[in-house]
């Protein structure tokens, strides 16, 4: 195998450790915040229920956690695209982004 191929292969399994990293992160946050602020609002879901939100909920958390969370996980998509746009990665090489 060539260095270009090894480089694009060394380059795309970061970008997929980056994703599973973002997907954890949101998944945090998420809990971090319903674990505070539906205590403090006393919200509380019935099994089944669902909630939906957009991600910029977690830029007007009181919680600077949440917030700097966020912050981090926007800069972690941010430089995911930057790295698939810059090296011309195709739609197949990052199918596990579906």
């Amino acid at each position: 195998m060539g260095d270009k191929k090894k480089y694009k292969k060394e380059l795309i399994a970061a970008l997929e450790k980056l994703n599973r990293h973002e997907h954890e992160i949101l998944e945090t946050m998420t809990s971090m915040m319903f674990l505070k602020e539906m205590k403090e609002n006393n919200i509380t879901f019935e099994k089944g229920d669902t909630f939906s939100f957009d991600d910029h909920i977690f830029d007007y958390s009181p919680d600077k956690n949440i917030v700097r969370l966020a912050k981090l996980r926007r800069k972690m998509l941010k430089t995911m695209l930057k790295l698939s746009n810059s090296n011309k990665l195709k739609d197949k090489d990052l199918e596990f982004l579906a």
